[in-house]
């Protein structure tokens, strides 16, 4: 018999442990220091939030500009565009039902669950999980996350490209009867398998126009992109001796792309999957560089022990990051050095090889979020580093946005990280060797770097060395595409404590998590000083308040949530936030199961509009152009199973979508086995989605 690895089985979340043991401030220090000394301001919770963010007289200069198309395709002109969108539905209630809940007046409709063919000879999903590792590879991936929508210029609504990564796997639910360890071993067929359900999916869908369901269409551009498809690497760390493998000895290529959490996409038209918490994929059972340590490469075991592959093969001894030989090409020392990175997809040529963009950081990228571009004017991307103590970074592009400027203008530029005041403002520090601050920085802590590319590879240290701040593990932003002010979810962080508590993370520990938001010097994305506050404190109703600089209201039993994450503004103006509670929190709480709320950004209204199943992360939100079809994605559903013991059957139960005061659908531990998959919403009288 088979023996169960316990140690494998409970690893499966892949959290960062607390890598960050600088002396650098926190957030929460910060932030509490803040509003101790904040003025109490009088008149409407509105007119506060336009005396903080200035809204007004952006407004007029918003109307005046016309940005190009954030999809880098000729697409029909977007809904006119509100500062003050309307809430215009009934709030859903926390419920613990295992089905989706949305308000009255929508329905919804699944499509590309894991294990969905798309490609190849289309191998069918098998309900008990025996798909083998290449049907896999042919298959939707597992634990949908961060997405994006690529319309085609014939029928923007209706038919276009959802690009969508899967996270992780839980070993549990994708084997028929979980995961093995046979003399210390795993299979290679079960590594195989668990590679292929990683890394990200794209499908080309399209609206049935009798019906309105949403289709795959088996066509050219469905591809799958895993954790072994081979990558290039470029920007300053291609060539570097930090990449050299035995795969790539000149550093230039590297196999795959780990733990795809949020995502970005670019004005030109490509998609940008961004790598998470990889380290844990590794194991170095000798002396680690500071590059392993720094973000926490195990020394015992890697998560899933794929380096143990039964058969030796050179695709999974590679998650073995020992010292083993002579020098780095000759053995995997750098393979974690090849994880952490911000990677670019063409999604419209299935022939082009996914490229890591090394000038954009090495770090748990969350995700990616262009500021709207401007003629003439560099191109910038925000990302936080999920992890407990992390931090905050933009990216600067050297060159300037044209409407012919390609993925290459990803290769130089500027790589900064916040550093947040007591007083409300903040500063961007550069990352940059030739950079004079940088370099004295380094100097006085006795922490050195060979080139540009060191920096990059050990951007966490960098960081540590010019002062940022600690934040409470920073998760998605979304960039306001008319005012640009830039908001971003800090989930929570368990390890602070009060006496490091700043400004901006106020609370210690932080169970509950909060947003912030910023704005610009000059309303410049690349503008080096920034004014912030905080949008919310996420929590019960009696730990929580909306714009609490201003003194705004505590949450409601319509609005309550914790762990806030995923993030989006859609083209009406509603801010949506997505929450990924721990299943202690989900059940135990007042809070119900993960959740997706509709926030005013100009008013603080914040509505509950949808909730996941039992067990499941809500995560990933896009729209068609016209704000009709709104996708969002259910990951690890029943993520408490054992093998074969399901603590959700959704969707394969039937049960989809309920409205409130529907009958609570409970789970059957030996029903259906679940699975992640993404729901498109719709009003059922065809209106926009949250107005």
């Amino acid at each position: 018999m088979n023996e169960q690895d316990n140690a494998l089985i409970e690893s499966n979340h892949g959290d960062e442990p607390l890598s960050n043991h600088s002396d650098n401030p926190h957030f929460s220090t910060i932030l509490e220091k803040r509003l101790s000394r904040r003025q109490v301001l009088t008149g409407s919770l509105s007119a506060a939030v336009v005396g903080i963010l200035g809204l007004p007289g952006l407004l007029a200069d918003a109307q005046a500009k016309k940005h190009p198309s954030t999809t880098g395709l000729p697409v029909p002109a977007k809904p006119s565009f509100t500062l003050n969108p309307t809430l215009n539905f009934k709030a859903v209630p926390v419920t613990r039902s295992d089905t989706v809940t949305i308000p009255a007046g929508y329905k919804a409709q699944v499509i590309i669950p894991w294990g969905t063919p798309i490609t190849g000879n289309y191998p069918a999903y098998a309900p008990d999980a025996s798909n083998s590792g290449t049907d896999q590879e042919q298959q939707v991936g597992a634990h949908h996350d961060g997405m994006h929508y690529f319309p085609f210029e014939d029928n923007p609504n209706g038919h276009g490209l959802l690009v969508v990564n899967h996270e992780y796997v839980d070993p549990n639910i994708l084997h028929t009867h979980g995961p093995t360890l046979v003399d210390g071993q795993r299979p290679a067929d079960e590594v195989r398998k668990e590679i292929a359900a990683h890394g990200v999916s794209v499908v080309e869908l399209e609206k049935e126009p009798a019906n309105g369901d949403w289709k795959v269409v088996n066509g050219p551009y469905n591809r799958r992109i895993t954790a072994g498809t081979s990558m290039e690497i470029r920007g300053p760390a291609r060539g570097s001796d930090l990449v050299k493998t035995k795969y790539s000895p000149n550093g230039t290529e590297a196999r795959g792309t780990i733990n795809n959490c949020g995502h970005g996409y670019t004005p030109w038209g490509t998609y940008l999957t961004c790598e998470e918490n990889w380290a844990g994929y590794f194991v170095n059972r000798t002396p680690r560089p500071r590059e392993h340590s720094r973000y926490g490469v195990s020394t015992s075991n890697s998560r899933y022990r794929w380096d143990t592959a039964q058969g030796g093969a050179d695709e999974y001894v590679r998650f073995d990051a020992s010292t083993k030989e002579s020098n780095a090409t000759k053995d995997y020392r750098n393979e974690p050095n090849t994880q952490g990175w911000i990677v670019e997809i063409d999604p419209f040529d299935p022939s082009a090889k996914p490229i890591k963009r090394t000038a954009m950081g090495r770090f748990a990228h969350e995700g990616c979020w262009v500021a709207p571009p401007q003629p003439g004017k560099p191109v910038v991307f925000y990302s936080g580093d999920d992890a407990q103590n992390e931090y905050i970074y933009k990216f600067v592009t050297k060159a300037r946005y044209h409407k012919d400027v390609r993925g290459d203008i990803l290769d130089e530029g500027t790589l900064y990280v916040a550093r947040f005041n007591e007083d409300g403002t903040g500063e961007w520090l550069p990352l940059d060797i030739n950079n004079r601050y940088f370099h004295a920085m380094s100097l006085s802590k006795g922490i050195f770097f060979l080139d540009q590319a060191d920096v990059l590879v050990n951007t966490r240290l960098a960081a540590d060395v010019v002062g940022a701040t600690k934040m409470d593990r920073p998760e998605w932003g979304a960039v306001h595409p008319q005012t640009y002010e830039v908001y971003m979810t800090l989930t929570n962080n368990s390890s602070r404590t009060e006496s490091g508590i700043d400004a901006a993370n106020p609370r210690a520990p932080n169970s509950y998590g909060h947003i912030i938001r910023w704005q610009e010097q000059g309303n410049q994305p690349w503008a080096t000083k920034f004014k912030w506050d905080i949008f919310v404190l996420a929590g019960p109703e009696g730990d929580s308040q909306i714009l609490p600089e201003l003194g705004g209201p505590a949450l409601t039993p319509d609005n309550i949530f914790a762990s806030p994450d995923g993030l989006w503004i859609d083209q009406n103006g509603i801010l949506w936030i997505q929450t990924d509670m721990s299943g202690s929190q989900q059940s135990s709480g007042p809070f119900g199961n993960n959740q997706m709320l509709a926030a005013n950004p100009y008013t603080g209204e914040i509505k509950r509009f949808f909730v996941g199943a039992e067990d499941c992360e809500v995560t990933g939100v896009v729209s068609t152009p016209d704000g009709k079809n709104l996708f969002v994605n259910i990951q690890h559903p029943g993520d408490r199973s054992a093998p074969n013991s399901f603590t959700s059957n959704w969707p394969d139960h039937g049960n989809i979508f309920a409205h409130p005061g529907d009958p609570v659908v409970i789970a059957n531990p030996s029903g259906a086995r679940p699975r992640s998959a993404t729901v498109v919403v719709t009003r059922e009288d065809g209106g926009s989605v949250g107005m």
